[in-house]
């Protein structure tokens, strides 16, 4: 006997399926992606912060292929964040192939069909649905997934071995000027002086409001509401939620204090010490699971000491940035500016967005190098990041770092990043490539 809830489940999907073959792909901001966007025989996962722009980077995937010529019926499109799809199971979703290549018989092992899946994890065994189409059609999938069901890591995760990762973050600098309808200079490190003026007012508003995408152009009061939100969304359902955490009071304690100190030392030893003297009963190894939690969601991202020794690693304190620098006001309680630490975050998520790996560097002498950089083809960069070094003491310090670390990290290139091309100190040691951060941001690296 046929249920009459599944043939309805069944017939909204059709309609769903019909209609993103019908629609055009809706217009956005291209994102940039460096590395590869595909791997052969596998799933591309989408994965990062709520908000970031995961969905639309599905459309834009969808858009470039139409504009290399693939035909609208070869793109199918399919939101499972529909409250009208509860129930939905992966022989809902086998029966719904069936009914697409019977619609295209003649794409059926000829022409390749692009399947982009939003928020799939809300379909039991979707796993075995997204393996089985890899292994029996000449398909290429893309899945995001965030939700209280699971996190969009956990995506990649879920389909083991059979995923390709690729992270979105909230926008770049460059994706920002573009999006503004503001044009992106062609050579950064040549710019005429009224140029170079509205290349920096752009940056310094795009450090203050960060690059989620809904909240580009909105004024302060609102932009800090839709961030906010943005981040009781992460703790509630990414973390509440998924991991069934009871001890709320020290999460949102946990939040405030990663996010109102961005780039500053974290020690789970400390802020236990901390909230144990202010009263709130919590254990260690619970700080610890939350700080996990709360990477795992891309909320926040840490950054670990470079050492040999995995002890040294352990006992030593991580930093700790917001995934977005627009954050960093929302939740500082100080009233400074913190043109700094904003700059600091937004070079390590651009470092991220590179695909690099990064650790901080604690020299000899004692002095810290904010990030080293390597690449997956052994290149390496230490990074020191100052907004205005052109106080004579901040400038050697920063520089003495650098300095410091090379007969560790002998062929690594030494790089200073500052605010503004003002603020560059004026003597440099040979050797140290000291440059504007935005300049820096708008130079796309070498391909691997």
């Amino acid at each position: 006997m046929v249920d009459p809830a599944s043939s309805a489940l069944a017939l909204r999907l059709s309609e769903k399926l019909a209609a993103s073959l019908e629609d055009p792909p809706p217009e956005s901001t291209p994102r940039r992606v460096f590395g590869a966007v595909q791997f052969p025989r596998k799933a591309t996962a989408v994965v990062g912060m709520r908000r970031a722009g995961k969905t639309t980077f599905l459309h834009q995937l969808r858009r470039e292929r139409l504009e290399r010529g693939a035909a609208r019926e070869r793109l199918p499109y399919l939101n499972f964040e529909d409250e009208r799809l509860d129930g939905l199971t992966a022989d809902h979703l086998g029966t719904m192939v069936e009914d697409y290549y019977r619609l295209f018989p003649a794409l059926r092992g000829r022409e390749m069909a692009t399947w982009c899946l939003d928020e799939i994890q809300l379909v039991p065994g979707w796993e075995r649905f997204v393996r089985r189409l890899l292994d029996s059609e000449r398909v290429e999938i893309f899945v995001t997934g965030s939700s209280s069901a699971l996190l969009s890591r956990e995506v990649a995760t879920a389909l083991r071995g059979r995923a390709w990762e690729v992270v979105i973050h909230p926008f770049s600098f460059e994706e920002a000027l573009r999006h503004g309808g503001q044009a992106v200079p062609a050579r950064p490190g040549f710019l005429s002086p009224r140029e170079r003026s509205r290349i920096e007012r752009a940056f310094l508003d795009w450090l203050a409001g960060g690059g989620f995408p809904e909240a580009q152009g909105a004024d302060a009061a609102t932009r800090h509401q839709l961030l906010r939100d943005y981040v009781d969304v992460a703790i509630l359902r990414d973390v509440v939620e998924r991991h069934g955490v009871t001890n709320v009071t020290g999460l949102r304690w946990l939040v405030r204090h990663l996010l109102g100190n961005a780039a500053a030392m974290f020690s789970v030893e400390k802020f236990y010490a901390a909230l144990r003297s202010q009263g709130i009963a919590i254990s260690k190894d619970t700080v610890h699971e939350l700080l996990a939690h709360l990477e795992d969601c891309f909320l926040v991202r840490t950054v670990w000491m470079e050492t040999g020794s995995e002890r040294q690693r352990m006992v030593n304190p991580r930093k700790a940035y917001p995934v977005d620098a627009g954050l960093i006001p929302v939740f500082d309680r100080t009233g400074r500016a913190n043109l700094g630490h904003a700059l600091e975050t937004a070079v390590l998520i651009e470092l991220e967005r590179r695909r690099l790996a990064v650790t901080y560097v604690r020299t000899p002498a004692g002095f810290e190098v904010d990030f080293l950089a390597r690449a997956a083809g052994g290149g390496t960069e230490l990074i020191q990041v100052a907004a205005d070094p052109t106080d004579a003491g901040t400038a050697d310090r920063e520089l003495r770092a650098l300095i410091d670390a090379v007969p560790a990290f002998p062929r690594a290139t030494r790089r200073l990043l500052t605010l503004t091309r003002d603020a560059m100190p004026a003597d440099v040691p040979k050797g140290i490539v000291v440059q504007p951060a935005y300049e820096w941001l708008l130079t796309a690296p070498p391909e691997p």
